[in-house]
């Protein structure tokens, strides 16, 4: 058996490797989805082979701001996460439960049976590894789980990318949930991009990403990889944009009634961009839709957020009125509540909500302003 077979826990690939890493995924039926520009922002989509990639574009992001630049080392990952979560794949944003059609006997009703897909996320970041663990406690651990959920979850690949350049809002590292990846990978990579030689170390998390790693082009990872793969992750967890008040959970419980609500309602707009940007907000709500006729029908899930009104609408009557409850709502049940239900924090520190806020309202700051307010050491 050569070296290269021989299942390893930590090896080194390069562009080539990394390219037939693609390719294996591709070729076991997989939809790779993985970084790609698009419309002025690093999103996601289909990657077929390493060209696919944003070669040397890298991200500037800050409180209601982002652009792209471009760097001349050619780094693949050297951006951090943008608008798009992986959750839009495996929760997606409009689902057909069910439909409905007139027919000659009566009423014909379709379950949805489209085949469940099987894919391959490429570049997954600890921020988001870590929101797929707390959408798994609540889609597919819980007592009422989410059967396309667990079924797209779990036939899901997962190649991970260990950051070691966050961005202007990053602030996993105060949450627990980077720079360096968590466990649920099936493979993760450190990009080592050199004027010699452009590296990734991988590391196998699972018995089907050992396997895939066997059969790659690689070769051990040696020394000086692993010290510069360790040095940059030091880095990165020091070089952070934000960082969330480590008491954040208990200043929000006691802030309930915190005369700051209305000064962060001052400002925000109720657009909602930070749920729907955010990588665990699961809302949702129903619709029945049909068509013109009136002969097809069909029951919709589509995304839904705390920010609009008829969200919180029982019984006649709205029990949210004012962007200063809302608002309250969002952060209270993201950083305090959480906890409560499900065992963990509903942020894991990406900063989506900070960049793709119009108005730049920081969550860090808002949770700071608030234990300033209250008057806690």
């Amino acid at each position: 058996m050569s070296e290269r077979a021989v299942p390893t826990n930590i090896r080194m690939i390069d562009r080539d490797g990394l390219d037939a890493l693609i390719r294996d995924l591709v070729g076991q039926g997989r939809r790779v989805i993985g970084p790609a520009l698009r419309d002025g922002a690093l999103v996601t989509g289909p990657v077929a082979s390493v060209d696919d990639l944003p070669a040397g574009v890298i991200d500037h992001q800050e409180a209601g701001g982002y652009h792209l630049d471009t760097h001349g080392n050619g780094a693949l990952f050297h951006n951090v996460v943008g608008p798009h979560t992986w959750k839009r794949y495996l929760y997606p944003p409009v689902r057909t439960l069910w439909s409905a059609r007139r027919a000659a006997g009566g009423l014909e009703v379709m379950a949805d049976d489209a085949p469940v897909p099987r894919y391959a996320f490429l570049g997954v970041r600890g921020c988001d590894l870590a929101a797929l663990r707390v959408l798994d406690r609540v889609l597919r651990d819980d007592a009422f789980a989410d059967p396309y959920y667990s079924a797209s979850r779990d036939a899901l690949f997962v190649v991970a990318v260990n950051c070691t350049r966050p961005g202007g809002t990053c602030f996993c590292a105060s949450m627990g949930c980077g720079p360096r990846v968590g466990e649920g990978f099936d493979l993760a990579l450190t990009e080592l991009p050199c004027e010699d030689r452009h590296v990734f170390l991988v590391e196998a998390g699972s018995e089907a990403g050992t396997a895939l790693l066997a059969g790659l082009p690689s070769e051990p990872a040696d020394r000086a990889a692993l010290a510069a793969a360790e040095a940059r992750l030091a880095e990165a967890a020091e070089s952070m944009g934000r960082e969330m008040i480590p008491d954040v959970a208990q200043v929000l419980r006691d802030g309930l009634n915190s005369p700051h609500w209305a000064t962060v309602a001052e400002r925000c707009l109720g657009c909602a961009n930070c749920t729907l940007v955010c990588p665990t907000c699961f809302c949702s709500t129903v619709e029945d839709v049909t068509d013109l006729s009136g002969a097809e029908a069909r029951r919709e899930r589509r995304w839904d957020s705390c920010f609009t009104l008829d969200f919180s609408y029982i019984h006649g009557g709205h029990i949210r009125r004012g962007g200063d409850a809302r608002y309250r709502q969002w952060i209270t049940h993201k950083l305090a509540h959480w906890h409560d239900q499900f065992g963990t924090s509903g942020c894991t520190g990406c900063g989506r909500c900070i960049t793709w806020c119009p108005v730049g309202i920081d969550i860090t700051e808002e949770a700071k302003a608030i234990k300033n307010r209250e008057g806690r050491a």
